[in-house]
């Protein structure tokens, strides 16, 4: 892999990272041949900070480290591309991805869908998620009725701030439960519309 840091009068080529497993794009920063000597020689994606004027381990303050799967260069040699996998959210606005949209109200399920998925690739000890899928699809089952025994209970009541909470709990355990079965809430909503068209 050959990238010419001679063709931009900073000595740094743009480096694109996406998510090895989803492909969705997680930032964009600037590397210098010594950034990528050490992203190659650590696994972790760093790259050249121009506000600090130094080498920039992403997740050196935060913990959230992109662990470097794979490296591709562009046809001009000039711009990178790198896979990662992200130890947590990458921007720093505490989102996932610099490119999320900052209002997720026509697809917030959605959205929480992805963000089910990438936390339970996190480790046990910094989340949720990742602690109860560790304990199996039987712990996540249980969690939901649990979560909607709570909402019936609140719903006997006339506590509006309980109830829409309970609601909440239950939808996001209902998520995770349609995620650790290997589906997403379109489908249901698939189902939904054909009962609906009859």
């Amino acid at each position: 892999m050959k990238i010419d840091f001679t063709k931009y009068a900073d000595g740094l080529v743009p480096a694109i990272v996406q998510d090895f497993d989803t492909d969705k794009v997680l930032m964009l920063g600037f590397m210098n041949e010594a950034a990528l000597q050490k992203t190659e020689e650590l696994g972790r994606v760093t790259f050249y900070s121009r506000s600090k004027q130094r080498l920039w381990t992403k997740g050196e303050e935060s913990g959230n480290f992109l662990e470097l799967k794979t490296l591709a260069v562009d046809c001009d040699n000039d711009t990178l591309l790198i896979k990662a996998h992200p130890k947590g959210p990458v921007c720093h606005t505490g989102a996932d991805t610099c490119w999320m949209e900052k209002n997720h109200s026509n697809n917030f399920l959605n959205y929480l869908e992805d963000i089910i998925e990438l936390r339970k690739k996190a480790s046990v000890e910094e989340s949720y998620v990742a602690r109860l899928f560790s304990k199996g699809i039987n712990k996540v089952a249980q969690k939901v009725g649990e979560e909607a025994v709570e909402l019936v209970i609140e719903a006997k009541d006339n506590n509006e701030e309980l109830f829409l909470n309970e609601a909440a709990d239950l939808m996001f355990h209902y998520l995770l439960l349609l995620n650790a079965k290997g589906y997403k809430l379109n489908h249901v909503v698939e189902i939904l519309k054909g009962r609906h068209s009859k």
